[in-house]
């Protein structure tokens, strides 16, 4: 009895022992699990990479009033600016606007944002913060179209800094306005600009300036354009005074197009340069050859028309005359006084056979009745046998005698008037010769020499 007693108790003690140790082994693995999850808690302090709640406990957006600018009341917060042109879409001259995509980024402190961290780590964002904190409120002045690009999602960026430094950047796309001058199209050179300006804050609350001077307007060196030659890029900044709100920083982004003169050589220039040297094959033709001249000189006048309008259908309709204007209007009036010119000489030509005509009134008789094979005009005089009123009075004569006299007449009347025709035809084609061709004559030289003289003066104005 006292043996099984002594069993029970062995048992007993044996079961708490192994309590009381498994007990322990649970604690200290316990201890040692909350010193390894110390040990990495200290190993990765940076909030910025750790932390297991939300970006917005991280920077207590939700401790702050982010209706205000940072330090508001105080002096007026530095918001730095720069930008890289990503491309110059187009430029058009009938609505006076050019179209930029460009990268904008802003750079300004907000203490506001700051955050714990041991390795100056920042934290990047997307779009859906921008609009929970305060950000500049830049917009483009003269702007007709403008949006961020959203594909394939909105192109913001939000970068934090542990010391409350933030960098924002988009990626825009603007329609801006630009003031053109024409006078010199298209030997012109443009300046447009690109102005950068806060709609709300005023130079006392934020002060705009490009963060890093000259440098900070970068472009891509693929930039081009059809028909402009981008010169040069450049930045500048003043203040804009507006009476009912007051002044404001305002930045520039300044870029000079210089326009490419060889497509308007091939499209305007020289086809009105060859329809004006056209005009000129006139001079060389004969006057008497009506339809070749009225012919050639209408449809130069025309094919002229057409070039003109066909220019002024891709500009804006501005006021002032445009260098290509003067080029044109001064081909035109060479045209169309060629085509004057065979007027003229025509109506000489015609009043000087009049008056001729009545010098020699003898060759009133003179009618023209035919023309041979050979393309020669053949007159018969008035009196002969066929005309006289006598000869058809004579019933008694018979036809044999008739045709006798006849062959007589028209021998002795051509052998008479054979020699005055000759030399009287002779006499009116050298003062018609003398009067009217002298004008082609001295056309042929006054036309090309004044025409050339006014492209020299022309183009040593406008080049």
């Amino acid at each position: 009895m006292l043996y099984f007693a002594k069993l029970i108790v062995l048992i007993l003690c044996g079961v708490l022992l192994g309590e009381s140790r498994k007990h322990r082994k649970g604690r200290w693995t316990a201890e040692a699990q909350v010193q390894k999850i110390s040990y990495s808690y200290k190993k990765n302090y940076d909030m910025t990479k750790t932390w297991p709640g939300s970006s917005k406990r991280l920077l207590r957006v939700e401790d702050h009033d982010f209706s205000m600018r940072p330090a508001f009341g105080g002096p007026a917060i530095p918001v730095g600016v720069d930008v890289q042109v990503e491309n110059l879409d187009s430029i058009s001259e009938v609505n006076m606007d050019f179209t930029m995509t460009l990268y904008l980024r802003h750079y300004w402190k907000d203490e506001r944002l700051s955050f714990p961290s041991r390795t100056n780590r920042s934290m990047t964002f997307d779009g859906r913060l921008v609009k929970k904190i305060w950000v500049p409120d830049i917009f483009f002045v003269h702007s007709k179209r403008s949006f961020i690009h959203d594909t394939t999602t909105d192109n913001i960026m939000l970068r934090v800094f542990p010391d409350g430094h933030v960098l924002y950047s988009t990626r825009i796309t603007v329609t801006a306005m630009c003031n053109m001058d024409f006078s010199r199209f298209p030997l012109d050179s443009q300046t447009c600009s690109l102005e950068l300006e806060s709609y709300a804050y005023t130079d006392e609350d934020l002060m705009l300036y490009w963060k890093n001077g000259t440098e900070s307007l970068k472009t891509d060196e693929k930039i081009s354009l059809s028909q402009f030659l981008i010169q040069k890029f450049h930045t500048t900044s003043r203040l804009a005074f507006y009476s009912s709100t007051g002044r404001y920083n305002r930045l520039y982004i300044n870029f000079i197009l210089r326009r490419h003169i060889f497509f308007f050589l091939l499209q305007t220039y020289f086809p009105a340069t060859l329809m004006v040297m056209l005009s000129w094959v006139s001079f060389w033709i004969d006057h008497r050859a009506v339809p070749a001249r009225v012919s050639l000189g209408i449809t130069i006048v025309l094919t002229m028309s057409t070039i003109i309008t066909g220019v002024n259908a891709s500009m804006p309709g501005v006021s002032y005359i445009k260098a290509v204007d003067i080029y044109l209007w001064v081909s035109f009036v060479f045209v169309f006084l060629s085509v004057i010119e065979y007027a003229a000489v025509n109506y000489l030509a015609t009043v000087q056979e009049r008056k001729e005509q009545e010098k020699f009134p003898c060759m009133g008789g003179i009618s023209t009745k035919g023309m041979t094979i050979d393309g020669i005009y053949s007159e018969l005089d008035a009196g002969s046998p066929e005309g006289d009123p006598k000869n058809q009075m004579v019933s008694e004569v018979t036809e044999e005698d008739k045709q006798e006299k006849m062959v007589i007449h028209l021998t002795m009347s051509n052998e008479s008037n054979s020699s005055k025709k000759k030399g009287l035809k002779e006499h009116v084609s050298l003062r018609i010769i003398q009067n009217t061709h002298a004008i082609d004559k001295y056309s042929r030289l006054i036309f090309p020499g004044t025409y050339i003289f006014f492209n020299i003066v022309y183009w040593s104005v406008f080049c």
